[in-house]
């Protein structure tokens, strides 16, 4: 059995996709990040930088005490290697993988997340908003052209795709049209479409049945207040 800690971000989603795909057992451990429940000692025992989401599998393949890990990144690398599912087990086939994964983790989900960021929740900056939808238009279209001749990003499904979805989720708050990304659209209804997906979003509904945008101030002020003096020594 493994243990989730999660909310219904993109990020969140990433790794209920991959369990659903793949039939590991798991237990959704909810931690609502808009009322700081993520400051709480328990969680950050496991996830220090206070962002979900995070694990604790109880049963590591080496046979030891629990092992938890934080990063969605890290914990799709995880579980792919674990159960040598939805990564290539050659070379060239990990490092397409690997890459595209990374792409998401370093440039799609900072770029889209700073667009939800400007055009939501701060004071109207023209500037940053254009900054960053026009910065996620030019992602979109790297990965639109990415997917022109495979149905995946690594050619077949893997925790690339995993990763990057859940951030094409909500294209129209990023003031992006799929319309324009004939590929990626494809690709998009393609995953939207398997019964894993399926199961994973029915959790989300599940965990938080408002998914609203958080727009009051005091959730404004724990999500975006942070600074060096929340981190306990």
């Amino acid at each position: 059995m493994l243990d989730l800690y999660y909310w219904t971000t993109p990020n969140g989603h990433k790794i209920t996709l991959f369990l659903e795909e793949s039939g590991v057992p798991y237990r959704i451990v909810p931690v609502n990040i808009a009322t700081g429940e993520q400051f709480k000692p328990e969680f950050l025992a496991i996830a220090p930088n206070n962002r979900i989401p995070a694990i604790v599998d109880h049963a590591p393949v080496d046979g030891g005490a629990p092992l938890s890990l934080f990063e969605s990144g890290a914990i799709l690398l995880y579980l792919a290697d674990k159960t040598g599912k939805f990564i290539a087990q050659d070379i060239r086939g990990r490092a397409e993988t690997v890459q595209w994964l990374f792409w998401q983790m370093g440039g799609l989900g900072p770029m889209a997340g700073q667009n939800h960021h400007f055009a939501r929740y701060a004071e109207k900056i023209p500037y940053a908003i254009d900054r960053y939808v026009r910065e996620t238009a030019r992602l979109y279209a790297v990965l639109n052209k990415r997917l022109a001749d495979r149905e995946f990003v690594a050619g077949v499904y893997s925790i690339a795709d995993m990763a990057t979805y859940p951030w094409i989720v909500p294209h129209e708050a990023q003031q992006q049209d799929l319309n324009d990304f004939p590929h990626l659209k494809r690709w998009f209804e393609t995953i939207q479409a398997r019964s894993a997906t399926v199961r994973a979003y029915a959790k989300a509904q599940q965990v938080n049945a408002d998914q609203a945008p958080v727009v009051t101030e005091e959730s404004k002020r724990i999500l975006f207040g942070q600074d060096a003096s929340i981190v306990k020594r």
